[in-house]
């Protein structure tokens, strides 16, 4: 390395002693320009952020002294709804003199009510008093294949309108969320995406190639703060759900077992141990034990606690559920009617 760029330099001195030197400067100087321009293709990262990014804003939030900036999609354009996540707006809510603020591509913004929060699962709705909104298109998260190409758009570390591209990189991963001064305490059924994500990319848009929305980014995994290629985001159908029952209503109901547990593995077979069943709960009910390892629901494997947090919340306050349980050696199915949240 060292010997060729001392030749280099060597002969580098040589031709500019050889050759007559030429003026710096060339007044009146016009650069070549190739024409046309390039040519982007229907379906580009660069199409799909022009149609989606004006349905996403910024979200500021300003509790006293503090701030904090997040981001929304617009799922109803015509009466102003926007989802976001929990995390982003629950410092706010019921504080005398909070702020809620979204800002829209185009720089303008609008103060913001919150519609209603869902802790348990990161959603939460926003409104807005502002006509004429885009409104998003909402996909589903059920066709979503491993590979898929998809882009993010949100504001990371405040950055608003940014766009990232990269592919869906796993799906049905249960992440647990929560947030530092939030009351989120959330297992999602995440898609996984190496599309770069940061802090302040919460409640963004996760898009498929047709431009719909497949999911609500809300987390990543970072070993620094920042993004190291691994971001979660809420598949759209179970979005699409909860912001649906918090329009209607201004809350969302889930399905519960009333067990408490945690993962275990004994090197062979993984499952979530009971740690406590709540008295009358329809894990009571069904005759589930303290320290059963929980390792199947409706014969779908069951390998930790928030695998389990994600099968039992796939259902309805209601539904019959087959539990298979590890007591004793052996192993035994219990049926258990879930109670409401």
């Amino acid at each position: 390395m060292l010997l060729v760029g001392a030749i280099g330099g060597g002969v580098g001195w040589y031709l500019t002693k050889k050759t007559s030197e030429t003026p710096l400067l060339a007044p009146g100087t016009q650069l070549s320009k190739v024409e046309p321009g390039v040519t982007r293709k229907p379906g580009s990262v660069s199409d799909i952020a022009a149609d989606v990014t004006p349905a996403v804003v910024s979200i500021e939030v300003r509790v006293g002294q503090a701030g904090a900036t997040g981001s929304g999609v617009v799922i109803d354009g015509k009466n102003g709804y926007i989802v976001t996540n929990n995390h982003v707006v629950s410092g706010a809510d019921g504080v005398e003199g909070a702020e809620i603020r979204a800002v829209f591509s185009d720089g303008s913004g609008s103060a913001a009510r919150i519609v209603g929060r869902d802790p348990a699962s990161d959603v939460a709705v926003i409104k807005v008093e502002k006509p004429g909104l885009l409104t998003a298109s909402l996909g589903s998260s059920k066709n979503v294949v491993v590979g898929d190409p998809v882009v993010a758009i949100g504001s990371p570390l405040g950055l608003a309108g940014t766009v990232t591209s990269g592919i869906v990189s796993a799906l049905d991963r249960p992440v647990r969320l929560s947030g530092e001064g939030s009351d989120t305490n959330a297992v999602i059924s995440a898609i996984q995406t190496d599309a770069p994500i940061n802090p302040g990319n919460s409640g963004g848009a996760l898009v498929d190639a047709s431009g719909a929305v497949i999911g609500i980014n809300s987390a990543i995994a970072s070993t620094g703060g920042g993004s190291i290629g691994l971001g979660f985001a809420i598949p759209i159908d179970r979005v699409r759900d909860i912001a649906q029952q918090l329009i209607s209503t201004g809350s969302a109901v889930h399905a519960s077992l009333g067990v408490s547990t945690r993962s275990v593995t004994d090197g062979t077979r993984d499952g979530a141990f009971v740690l406590n069943v709540e008295p009358g709960s329809a894990g009571a009910d069904a005759g589930i034990r303290e320290e059963d390892i929980v390792i199947s629901v409706n014969g779908d494997p069951v390998g930790s606690s928030e695998e389990l947090s994600v099968a039992i919340d796939a259902h309805a306050p209601g539904d019959t559920v087959t539990i298979e349980v590890v007591r004793g050696g052996g192993s035994t199915e219990l049926k258990a009617t879930l109670d409401k949240a």
